[in-house]
C-alpha cells in the first residue's frame, strides 16, 4: 500500500493522463485483504495496480504499530477527495466515464455532479452486464468507455467485481486512468447514505454499516477479520526483527566494508559505460 495524500494521489494522475499513459488505481482495507487469500484474479489486480489507497482506518494504524510513517491524512478513497476530484477534473478538462451502480442511479448521480460541477465531462454506464469477457455487452460497454475517449473510468461495482473487470478489460481500453469507486455513485445519487466522515477518522465507521446492513455485512466485518490474524503476527514479528537489527549507517559500517562497496560500484560503472 502506498501512504499518499489526496494531493500526491492527482498529481500520479495527471502525469499519467499527460503521458498517454494507462494506470490502476486500487483501495485496500481489510476485505481486499480478505479476498487477496481467497481470490487468485484479486491478488494479481492489486499486484498489477500503479497506485494502492489505503480505505482503512485500521489499517492506517496498524502501518503505525508496525513502524511506518502513517497518519489519519493518508486514507484516501472517493469520499475523502471527492470534492477535490472534480475540482481537478474541471481544471484539466479530464473526460471521466463511470461504470456501475443499478440502471438509472448512475445518470441521477451524474445530474447531482453536473449541477455542482457544470463543466464536467461525464459518461455513464450501469453495473448490471454480463462481464465475462468474450461476451457482446462486455464488448459494448468497453467499445462505449473507448468512444467517449475517456481520460478516467470510475469503476464503482464492489469488491471484487470491480477489480475483476479492470484486470480483464484494461488491455482493452484506451489510454486511461482505471479508479476502483465501491458505491462512490450510490452515494452520489442519494440512494445509500455514508457514515459520518467522523467515523471513518476514529476507525469505526464499520460500525455504522453493520448496524444499517446487518445481512450483508455481519460476515465481512465479524468474521472475515480473523483470518487476518496470522498474517498480522507475521507482521508484528518482522517489525520486531527490524527494530532489534535496525540497518546499519555508513558510518557504523566497516571502511573495508565500504572500500569494497566503492570499488564494485566503480567496476560497475565501467562496465556500464
Amino acid at each position: 500500500m502506498d501512504l499518499v495524500k489526496s494531493a500526491e494521489v492527482f498529481h500520479f494522475v495527471a502525469g499519467r493522463i499527460k503521458a498517454g499513459q494507462k494506470a490502476i488505481i486500487a483501495n485496500h482495507n481489510l476485505h481486499s485483504l480478505y479476498l487477496i487469500q481467497k481470490n487468485e484474479e484479486i491478488r494479481e489486480f492489486f499486484n498489477r495496480a500503479d497506485l494502492i489507497e489505503v480505505d482503512s482506518m485500521p489499517l492506517i494504524f496498524w502501518a503505525r504499530v508496525n513502524g511506518r510513517p502513517s497518519r489519519r491524512f493518508h486514507r484516501a478513497t472517493y469520499l475523502d477527495w471527492r470534492d477535490e476530484f472534480w475540482d481537478q477534473v474541471c481544471e484539466h478538462g479530464w473526460r471521466v466515464f463511470f461504470l456501475g451502480s443499478e440502471p438509472g442511479v448512475a445518470d441521477k448521480a451524474r445530474e447531482r455532479i453536473l449541477a455542482q460541477w457544470p463543466d464536467v465531462q461525464l459518461a455513464t454506464h450501469h453495473g448490471y452486464f454480463d462481464m465475462a469477457p468474450d461476451s457482446a455487452e462486455n464488448a459494448a460497454v468497453v467499445g462505449q468507455i473507448n468512444a467517449f475517449g475517456a481520460d478516467i473510468v470510475l469503476v464503482g461495482m464492489g469488491m471484487p467485481r470491480q477489480e475483476i473487470w479492470i484486470l480483464r478489460n484494461e488491455a482493452l481500453l484506451k489510454a486511461c486512468v482505471a479508479f476502483t469507486v465501491g458505491g462512490a455513485f450510490d452515494y452520489e445519487a442519494g440512494v445509500q447514505t455514508p457514515a459520518p466522515r467522523w467515523l471513518g477518522q476514529f476507525g469505526v465507521e464499520w460500525i455504522y454499516r453493520l448496524v444499517i446492513d446487518p445481512p450483508r455485512r455481519f460476515h465481512r466485518y465479524c468474521v472475515e477479520p480473523f483470518y487476518l490474524l496470522g498474517p498480522a503476527v507475521r507482521d508484528l514479528i518482522a517489525s520486531i526483527r527490524r527494530k532489534s537489527h535496525p540497518p546499519q549507517t555508513l558510518s557504523q559500517r566497516d571502511p573495508l566494508e565500504l572500500l569494497n562497496a566503492e570499488s564494485a560500484e566503480l567496476a560497475s560503472s565501467d562496465r556500464r559505460a
